[in-house]
């Protein structure tokens, strides 16, 4: 019942995301920039932008929201009456602080026996720093500084923006190449034909845009892999080097303890504290626990 109330609750987003573009495109009258003279660049580059940077900075909006929804985030009052969670609002606040956060995160618990916590929201200062039920029963206090420090530092550097702005980047270019490589293919195909069909260009893009789309995931995991390590270096400053090391050592020693459900929220992926490996480590949004512990233990915080 949960994984289908997530999975139309992402359909839905999208058709919400496809649907708002849609009508900026009509709006912007740049729908169209196939002519018979050839592709209008300056069209297709603005068609491109709109779609790749829409979608993206529309999802980054709806993102706390988006949590709430799918991975069934529920906030903690600041005021409630449960010691063990006031405390941990009042730990992740005083993070918060030390970090230069003008207002507060909100403070949330999921239900998973995955250990992990994400920071998402559209700005550092509209943030939700939420943390796994399983991660809260396995890990100690100390540790859970660790995680706490470490997502409070993807807020402080602006991650959540960051990362949308180089998906955005990597959209857009990814769609304009391939629309350029599906015409110029298509074009070559047409012999006699005064224009090549369109069905057989859409099917060159389509090609394309497969193809490009895995480099332009390699250039979007290698960027979530930096800003990993900064986010480490972060939550050590706030928390201290030792609950840092301490709660990445917790996360390696239950490695492997995964809520299923949650495997298909790629959406929060990358600023959750701990991901799971690719088969390829080009693709993989965090680097490897032990690289991760090793970088923190060699370093020198300040």
């Amino acid at each position: 019942m949960q994984m289908a109330k997530r999975i139309f609750l992402l359909i839905t987003l999208n058709m919400v995301v496809m649907i708002t573009l849609m009508a900026i495109i009509h709006f912007l009258g740049i729908g169209y920039y196939v002519t018979a003279q050839g592709i209008d660049l300056v069209s297709l580059a603005a068609f491109c932008l709109v779609w790749g940077f829409g979608g993206a900075f529309i999802s980054l909006a709806m993102s706390k929201m988006f949590a709430k929804w799918t991975m069934g985030v529920k906030v903690i009052e600041p005021n409630t009456r449960d010691p063990y969670l006031r405390s941990l609002v009042e730990r992740v606040h005083g993070f918060a602080r030390r970090a230069g956060i003008n207002k507060m995160p909100e403070v949330g618990i999921y239900q998973s026996a995955e250990l992990n916590a994400f920071a998402t929201g559209p700005t550092k200062n509209r943030a939700l720093v939420a943390v796994s039920s399983g991660l809260l029963q396995k890990m100690s206090q100390d540790e859970v500084d660790g995680v706490l420090g470490h997502e409070i530092s993807h807020v402080a550097n602006g991650d959540m923006v960051t990362m949308t702005l180089v998906q955005g980047v990597v959209n857009a270019f990814v769609m304009f190449i391939a629309r350029i490589l599906g015409y110029a293919a298509a074009q070559a195909l047409r012999g006699d034909r005064e224009r090549a069909s369109p069905f057989i260009q859409m099917a060159f893009v389509f090609f394309f845009e497969f193809v490009l789309m895995f480099a332009g995931m390699i250039v979007v995991a290698w960027v979530s892999r930096l800003r990993e390590y900064r986010a480490d270096a972060g939550g050590a400053r706030l928390a201290g080097k030792e609950k840092m090391i301490a709660a990445l050592e917790g996360l390696r020693r239950n490695f492997g303890i995964q809520d299923p459900v949650s495997q298909g929220e790629q959406a929060l992926q990358t600023l959750k504290i701990s991901g799971q490996p690719k088969v390829r480590h080009l693709f993989s949004t965090h680097p490897s626990l032990e690289l991760r512990i090793q970088r923190l233990q060699d370093a020198r915080v300040v």
